[in-house]
């Protein structure tokens, strides 16, 4: 049997997970002059979120909710990087627009 810390039995940490892989795709496709600015950025927030969430829950409750008020500041400085992306053309808007969904789910989860 794997083993599996608690945290990875967090929907909000599998759907943390899932959201990181799907941006480092997404990244992965950007124009060559923007994958240090735009895409490391975005890959370092959406690996942050997930990155937070399991750090915080080896915490104390108090050091927990810190560590969730992290992640909603990362979340929200990933969605606006979307949004600019999205704005740019980067990629089929439908793309970004189920992306800022799966953020506003995570967010709303924390």
């Amino acid at each position: 049997m794997e083993y599996m810390p608690g945290y990875q039995n967090l929907t909000v940490w599998k759907e943390s997970l899932s959201l990181a892989k799907r941006i480092v795709m997404v990244a992965d496709s950007f124009p060559r002059q923007h994958q240090y600015e735009v895409a490391s950025q975005m890959r370092r927030a959406a690996v942050s979120i997930m990155s937070n969430l399991a750090e915080g829950s080896r915490k104390g409750r108090k050091e927990e909710a810190q560590y969730v008020r992290i992640t909603l500041g990362s979340a929200a400085e990933l969605e606006s990087q979307i949004i600019l992306c999205r704005e740019l053309g980067f990629a089929n808007s439908e793309i970004w627009n189920e992306l800022l969904r799966t953020i506003d789910r995570i967010s709303r989860q924390l």
